[in-house]
């Protein structure tokens, strides 16, 4: 069963290593031309984590920003990871000894394929979920050091590489709307989201919209776990 939930869980990353590396390189090669080597690009993925954290934090490095300012405006990039974990309190629980690291490494990315994976009983649903955060976090880790290595010998711009993350998650929306009946957490997702931007500006609506979306999927979880359960007993039949 071990092999099995491995294998299950390396196809699903596959869409998620692809954007990683991109994304990891993007990193490694703006860390690199700040002045910093590579082993800045190993410790601060392995220890960090946060793609749009560590953007951000090349510049707060760069620049001599203050611990105070760099601990709020991690805090405010990543505070929409509390939302993340209150909707898979079900899913982590009983996870044991690696519980901690699965919660660390809980990335928009892994949080999107935890969510949409349709799993049977041949897997191993906790491993599932440790091998699918290791997987990403491994991903990571590779094109951030990559980027750094190869920043300072190969011409490269980072121009439109945040586009990727966008693509990425373009990818899992279609492919969970197709592999499942109900889309109602897209729709609520996706309406929730463009009114919070009209409301809020482009500056400030990521956090609301987190917010508003977390309360209506607490909101309409029963027909949602319904459904699920619905789909899970055709799909065995």
């Amino acid at each position: 069963m071990i092999k099995k939930t491995f294998k299950r869980a390396f196809r699903d990353s596959l869409p998620v290593l692809a954007g990683y590396l991109a994304l990891g390189v993007g990193f490694g090669v703006l860390l690199q031309s700040k002045g910093y080597s590579f082993w800045w690009a190993i410790l601060m993925s392995c220890t960090m984590f946060a793609g749009s954290g560590q953007y951000a934090g090349v510049d707060f490095l760069a620049s001599g920003a203050s611990i105070i300012t760099t601990a709020v405006m991690t805090f405010i990039i990543n505070a929409r990871h509390f939302f993340y974990g209150f909707s898979l309190l079900d899913k982590y629980k009983g996870a044991g000894w690696f519980k901690p690291y699965m919660i660390f490494g809980l990335t928009d990315e892994t949080y999107s394929i935890v969510c949409s994976a349709q799993l049977d009983d041949t897997v191993d649903h906790k491993k599932y979920y440790l091998f699918l955060t290791a997987l990403d976090h491994s991903y990571w880790i590779t094109g951030c050091t990559l980027g750094a290595l190869l920043g300072g010998i190969l011409p490269f711009s980072n121009e439109g590489i945040g586009y990727s993350m966008t693509a990425l998650f373009i990818v899992i929306m279609v492919e969970q709307w197709l592999t499942t009946k109900e889309h109602l957490p897209v729709i609520l997702g996706v309406c929730t989201t463009i009114v919070c931007l009209v409301i809020f500006g482009a500056d400030l609506f990521i956090i609301p919209a987190m917010a508003f979306i977390a309360l209506e999927l607490v909101i309409f979880r029963k027909k949602l776990d319904k459904t699920s359960a619905r789909e899970e007993a055709d799909g065995g039949d």
